[in-house]
């Protein structure tokens, strides 16, 4: 008999927060603020344009790289919004989504042993994306009494001499913080002194409020020491499509692009064609501020709403999420959400599936129906009144 699956891939653990959206799919009754997907459809002309490409023939191969016409239009964009000079032809490669540009940034970096040090709580791929690199992740706090700020000096002290990149997610899955740009200029100058690598997940890039983002790439200095992802899934409601993209050197790019040309090939050519409306029609940023605003609104539904029924909750400035704390109910992050899900019908995601630092809270989307949200909010003021 064979020895079995790897040891590598035996140590991760299956995904925290799968469990609730199999109970929540298989009762309709059940309202679900767990998936973290836009409720919006694509904007119609981008869609569309995805539609032509189609029928036109576009179901061939594009190079691995994706099609030069749309990381020449990415390259413009982080030009002329971020002062990030990219080549189109060596610097930018087009992933499936920018969950695998995150999973190729690691596996393009990491030798066995090395560090990788993320920010709890972080989104639900990266330890495991570094786990199976046959890396270690090295989780350093953020600043929960600050919103879950990014916190430098701790981001310092976690770094080592194994340490090969700091993985930072601005704005935040699954707090929705905005990172500052003091603190990221903070550890920027940590990675140049340290000599490491940022990796900087840059998806909900398009979702910010009140504030101003700041991406990395926009950083001096940090061209050679950074890899910058973002994409298309979150601003411009392109879940389903899969189209995402990393910037960085030439050297780690190319070596990204050799893992994603043996595994993959290339993104979807439908997906690319689609991808470049979004950037190029003169349509597509009133598209995204509708959808921003609109979020906007359901963000302070819910910070008002888990506030008033006695769930301290921060304020986020991006993405679309807030991470309440139930602290104060004597429940388990885990035990909250199962109740939850059971008694008011409600689905959230216990703050423990995005690390230790995220127990004593849940994530809430709220990239569901604001109708939804005032009646989920409803149902858990009840639930927890009753506790």
């Amino acid at each position: 008999m064979p020895r079995g699956v790897s040891q590598s891939v035996q140590r991760v653990p299956p995904s925290g927060i799968r469990r609730f959206f199999d109970i929540a799919a298989a009762s309709p009754d059940i309202i679900s603020l767990g998936v973290g997907e836009p409720d919006f459809d694509t904007p119609d002309f981008i869609t569309r344009a995805g539609v032509d490409d189609l029928l036109a023939g576009g179901t061939h191969y594009t190079s691995n790289w994706g099609m030069l016409g749309l990381r020449q239009l990415i390259a413009k964009r982080y030009a002329t919004a971020r002062k990030a000079a990219y080549d189109p032809e060596g610097e930018i490669l087009v992933t499936v989504g920018a969950s695998e540009a995150v999973d190729l940034s690691v596996r393009a970096l990491a030798d066995v042993g090395d560090e990788f040090v993320i920010v709890d709580p972080s989104y639900v791929s990266y330890r495991p994306d570094i786990m199976f690199a046959k890396a270690e992740p090295v989780a350093v706090d953020a600043s929960e009494d600050q919103g879950f700020q990014l916190d430098p000096d701790a981001v310092a002290r976690a770094v080592g001499p194994r340490t090969k990149a700091i993985l930072i997610n601005n704005p935040c899955n699954p707090t929705g913080a905005l990172y500052p740009r003091k603190a990221l200029e903070e550890v920027a100058t940590i990675a140049r002194d340290r000599d490491c690598f940022v990796i900087a997940d840059e998806i909900y890039e398009d979702l910010v409020y009140g504030e101003k983002h700041t991406s990395f790439a926009s950083l001096n200095g940090m061209k050679e020491h950074s890899v910058v992802v973002s994409g298309f899934s979150k601003g411009f409601a392109m879940t389903g499509w899969r189209l995402g993209f990393a910037c960085g050197p030439a050297e780690v790019i190319g070596a990204m692009m050799k893992v994603h040309q043996y595994g993959i090939m290339c993104a979807p050519t439908p997906a690319q064609a689609a991808a470049v409306a979004a950037l190029k029609d003169r349509r597509a940023p009133a598209a995204v501020e509708k959808m921003r605003k609109e979020y906007d609104r359901r963000r302070k539904l819910c910070v008002r709403g888990f506030n008033q029924m006695g769930l301290p909750c921060p304020t986020p400035n991006g993405a679309f999420y807030v991470f309440p704390s139930v602290k104060g109910t004597g429940l388990t992050s885990e035990a909250f959400c199962e109740r939850a899900i059971h008694e008011a019908r409600v689905a959230v995601v216990p703050g423990s599936a995005f690390g230790r630092a995220g127990e004593g809270h849940f994530r809430v989307s709220y990239a569901t129906a604001y109708e939804k949200i005032e009646q989920a909010i409803e149902r858990l003021g009840a639930f927890v009144l009753g506790l």
